[in-house]
């Protein structure tokens, strides 16, 4: 058993000995002082803990914890159906922060995070430190990176050398040194900019709440980029233009005024398809009733679809080069989301208006609107990304184009055909 310091030590007494109030004294301690705690703990006592904590609360306790201690706190876990479930809510966490954390490079796998490594109390010494590191060795076969904590906060890392030549009495703390580290959470360029500006040979990767996801190696995620330089991987990254919310009011002007005049363009393109089939109207001027519908489903369904591919290239699982599967399937959901809407305005149609065939072009239109929408919302923000550009602050211009113009020659087009 870890040893403990002063604070934790009384902690140790009050949870070991207050069998009644022990809950409440835990569950008054911050996650991570939690779990630096519960480590110190007698078998017993752990044991009697998880039964009465909840599920989550496990489950955000371990994730403070190196895999060692938490495969041997899972062995106090008795109930085999609640172990399974706790440790798939532990990997189902994990690899959905770390795919989120490697959307850095489309080609950043979850083989780039290594978990080989030891979370241990600074005021642990040297010598149970080394058994620790033994143990490990014994069953992976593979020497850990040591990280240390105080009260379950991350302070820094012990090289194994320091751990080799210093006295088995010395203790953690005063062997630690600085380690990079990066949140999972981190904008995009910053953690570009982590791997390729700093000295250090490996970067800490934490989650939110100051726990460690894994460790990343600079050299592994440099081989991604090649020899490139910093410049030439922030626009690989397509990552120079990117606003953030905080960014001054100037900055956010300049990123936006240049788009803002393409789409009034674009609003001039979608006014000229309605002049060009000004007879059509003059003659059918119920047809302009159903524009903003045709225009504002067209959108929706495409933001849809827009939404969908923009978080597949952010987590890096989604390029124009992989995406014609996603794309296919992209289409036929529009395609037949389209035949449920347009066959409920068209019903809607025939009954208000008396005319079943004004009903069918309409419902013709909307069905042609969203597979338009699908094939805009799915190609425009891989296209954007290929050249470079922010696929979130750029696709929707092109997309609203896209839907608006070609929704309307739908429209009127076919009203034009089977109406006059």
């Amino acid at each position: 058993m870890p040893k403990a310091t002063k604070g934790e030590n009384n902690f140790v007494k009050k949870l070991t000995y207050n069998t009644h109030g022990r809950m409440d004294i835990l569950r008054e301690m911050s996650i991570p002082e939690r779990s630096a705690v519960f480590e110190k703990l007698s078998p017993y006592v752990q044991q009697s803990i998880l039964k009465q904590l909840t599920t989550n609360e496990i489950v955000d306790m371990l994730d403070h914890m190196d895999m060692q201690q938490v495969q041997h706190i899972l062995a106090r876990i008795t109930n085999v159906k609640r172990r399974e479930k706790i440790v798939q809510r532990l990997k189902g966490d994990v690899k959905d922060k770390i795919e989120y954390f490697l959307r850095f490079h489309p080609k950043a796998t979850l083989s780039l995070i290594n978990f080989n490594y030891l979370f241990l109390d600074s005021e642990m010494v040297i010598k149970k430190a080394a058994e620790i590191i033994g143990e490990h060795y014994d069953e992976t076969a593979h020497y850990p990176e040591v990280l240390v904590h105080e009260n379950g906060t991350l302070i820094g890392e012990v090289p194994l050398s320091v751990v080799v030549r210093e006295r088995n009495t010395t203790m953690l703390k005063k062997c630690v040194k600085p380690v990079q580290t990066v949140t999972y959470q981190a904008e995009v360029n910053e953690i570009i900019d982590t791997i390729t500006s700093t000295n250090s040979k490996k970067i800490v990767v934490l989650d939110h709440d100051t726990s460690v996801l894994g460790i990343i190696y600079a050299d592994a995620v440099k081989v991604l980029f090649g020899h490139l330089p910093a410049e030439s991987l922030y626009d690989y990254a397509g990552v120079v233009d990117s606003e953030r919310p905080f960014d001054g009011v100037g900055k956010k002007v300049r990123n936006r005024y240049k788009w803002l005049i393409l789409n009034l363009a674009t609003c001039f393109l979608a006014g000229s398809v309605v002049l060009a089939f000004q007879d059509t109207l003059d003659k059918l001027t119920i047809l302009s009733v159903y524009i903003p519908i045709i225009a504002g489903m067209g959108g929706n369904a495409a933001t849809q679809s827009f939404a969908i591919m923009v978080r597949g290239i952010t987590l890096g699982t989604i390029s124009l080069q992989n995406a014609m599967p996603a794309i296919w399937r992209e289409l036929m959901a529009g395609f037949i989301n389209g035949i449920i809407i347009g066959s409920i305005v068209a019903l809607i149609s025939a009954v208000w208006n008396g005319r079943p065939e004004l009903g069918l072009v309409v419902g013709g239109a909307l069905v042609g609107a969203h597979i338009i929408a699908a094939i805009a919302g799915s190609i425009i923000p891989l296209v954007m990304k290929q050249i470079g550009k922010d696929p979130a602050a750029t696709s929707t211009i092109f997309i609203t184009t896209a839907t608006d113009v070609l929704g309307l020659v739908l429209l009127l087009g076919f009203a034009t055909l089977f109406l006059l």
